[in-house]
């Protein structure tokens, strides 16, 4: 047998495993991968192959079978299964496929995965904690095996993406987005809790499916929800109590009213649909801002136009409006550069009927009327940046984007709901109804557009993997105990100023996600820095990473999971 082709990472697990147990671990397989000595040792011999392979014959295998699923669907369960069968091989061919794996992993086709799960579901992975549960929590969470978890993503299935109440059919959901924590930010897979919390779905034909895997019942809601999601924390805290908690699509009802009554008091903890969201869109119009040859301080003048008044789109303004602050505004200024329109229209100051919430009345206008639609608004105020965060597919029509091109000479325009079937408008609409002339980032992936001069025109993805990866590094890595705005501030900012001049001035917002590691590192050092001046770390640091944002960054470094094959001990 060929001597151990693998380059061996520095990493010891240790396994009571023997023979096809160790096989049936995902974090402990190598299939064809295992050594002569691995296989004596652990007693496999007979149950692989018997020629060793190199990790990277084992990727050519898997992109082989990978190119040949023929829906985006087939494709994300052929990856599912693999990450149940090997996670050091998933996590390898992610990261090095990462701007063509990551929409199948993630958005847009997680959206497809979550509406399907009833009928695709195959094995466990993760933890449901439901209704029926309460009063165990405590106990529930030691059946899980591992007592180091550092990074819990959660959600209730309320709001998937722009896709509604999916129920318990959106454990996808936080299984995608820590999968985009490991390979964008090296987060040990061993580490991470995908978390459900079934408290009943509203979605009546789910609800009704014979196959349907949640809890047949209303929506839990009001002082019993909230009791439920306070057990729930109190025992994550009890038995993980450094873990970072991300809340993930939790509707606009509870999202900021779960975030302010956590944030604080249990952190570290945040809301990713409101802070993720809002951190990239302040780095997006930063960064637009050097597309216009403008400085950040300028970002007080603009005129921002917000299509969508939910959790996300209320949680971006306010994040703008915070960095409109930072640069000297008062808060009285910054809020009125704002202007918010739901289904209703305009929001005014005689909205009386509407569902009501100190967030919503910050940014109700007392100058206009009430109800004023879209394109009207447009005409009025003449907004250089137009942000969708409606879920509303279409709703930037040529006739709105054309109006908002009469009035500016380069509109920033921004549809940012997920998935891309909720996309406000598409780049090539955007550029073909500009001229070319247009500033574009979304949500959803776009591909660039070649205009007819041949000139390419480039489609930006304003995707919260920019920022809550590093975020997370940052928080594990220093053991930082609260999420605070300034850290998504500083996030924000960096992330605006990691491309050159000359590549922002031809349409490059950010770079690319095959960068999404040294951007991640980048993000970390920043949050850290916040975190070492505002006395929230728990981790002791050398020197180094004390006297210069290098010597941060190569601590960060240190940190990070690599996908290759450890040591594997047997205890």
């Amino acid at each position: 047998m060929d001597d151990d082709l693998n380059e061996r990472s520095d990493e010891v697990l240790k396994t009571k495993h023997r023979g096809l147990s160790v096989i049936h671990d995902p974090s402990l397989n190598r299939g064809s991968g295992f050594s002569a000595d691995e296989r004596e040792r652990l007693l496999l011999r007979g149950l692989v192959p018997p020629r060793q392979q190199a990790l990277e014959q084992q990727i050519q295998r898997v992109m082989t079978t990978f190119s040949r699923q023929r829906t985006d669907l087939d494709k994300f369960q052929f990856l599912s299964m693999l990450m149940d069968r090997n996670t050091v091989l998933f996590y390898r061919i992610l990261m090095d496929n990462f701007e063509k794996l990551a929409p199948i992993v993630y958005t847009p086709v997680v959206g497809e995965a979550c509406q399907r799960f009833h009928a695709i579901y195959r094995r466990t992975r993760g933890m449901y904690f439901s209704v029926e549960d309460r009063a165990h929590f405590r106990t529930m969470v030691y059946n899980w095996p591992v007592d180091d978890v550092d990074v819990i993503v959660v959600t209730d299935g309320s709001r998937v993406l722009a896709l509604g109440d999916l129920g318990c059919n959106s454990m996808n959901i936080p299984i995608g987005k820590l999968s985009l924590y490991v390979s964008g930010a090296g987060i040990s897979p061993t580490n991470t809790l995908p978390v459900v919390l079934d408290v009943g779905t509203d979605n009546v034909a789910l609800r009704d499916h014979p196959l349907y895997l949640g809890l047949p019942r209303k929506r839990l809601r009001g002082d019993e929800y909230i009791s439920l999601i306070d057990e729930w924390i109190s025992a994550v805290r009890h038995r993980w109590p450094n873990a970072l908690i991300q809340f993930e699509d939790f509707s606009s009802d509870v999202a900021a009213t779960l975030l302010k009554r956590y944030r604080h008091k249990h952190a570290p903890l945040f809301n990713d649909d409101i802070q993720s969201t809002g951190c990239i869109a302040v780095a997006s119009v930063l960064s637009s801002l050097r597309a216009r040859s403008m400085q950040s301080a300028d970002i007080t003048g603009e005129r921002i136009l917000c299509a969508g008044a939910g959790s996300a789109g209320l949680g971006v303004c306010e994040a703008i409006a915070q960095a409109i602050e930072a640069e000297g505004a008062t808060p009285e200024d910054a809020y009125d550069r704002f202007y918010v329109v739901d289904e209703n229209g305009l929001l005014g100051a005689s909205t009386d009927s509407r569902k009501d919430c100190p967030t919503r009345r910050k940014f109700q206008r007392s100058d206009l009327a009430a109800g004023m639609p879209l394109g009207e608004v447009i005409d009025t105020v003449k907004p250089t940046v137009l942000l969708g965060l409606s879920g509303r597919g279409g709703l930037f029509t040529e006739e709105v984007v054309k109006k908002m091109a009469k009035h500016v000479v380069q509109p920033v325009i921004f549809p940012m709901s997920n998935p891309s079937t909720a996309s406000e408008c598409t780049a090539e609409q955007a550029f073909q109804w500009t001229s070319g002339r247009a500033i574009f980032a979304s949500g959803s992936p776009f591909g660039n557009v070649t205009m007819p001069d041949g000139e390419v025109k480039y489609s930006n993805q304003a995707n919260n993997v920019y920022s809550f990866p590093g975020l997370g590094l940052a928080v594990t890595a220093l053991r930082i105990s609260c999420v605070t705005d300034s850290m998504f501030l500083a996030a924000a900012r960096t992330i605006a100023t990691l491309l050159p001049d000359e590549e922002v001035k031809k349409g490059l917002l950010f770079p690319g996600v095959k960068k999404l590691r040294a951007v991640s590192v980048e993000v970390a050092a920043s949050v850290a820095q916040v975190a070492i001046n505002q006395g929230l770390t728990g981790q002791a640091l050398p020197d180094s990473a004390l006297q210069s944002r290098d010597g941060l960054k190569e601590f960060l470094r240190e940190q990070m999971w690599e996908p290759k094959y450890g040591h594997i001990v047997a205890g």
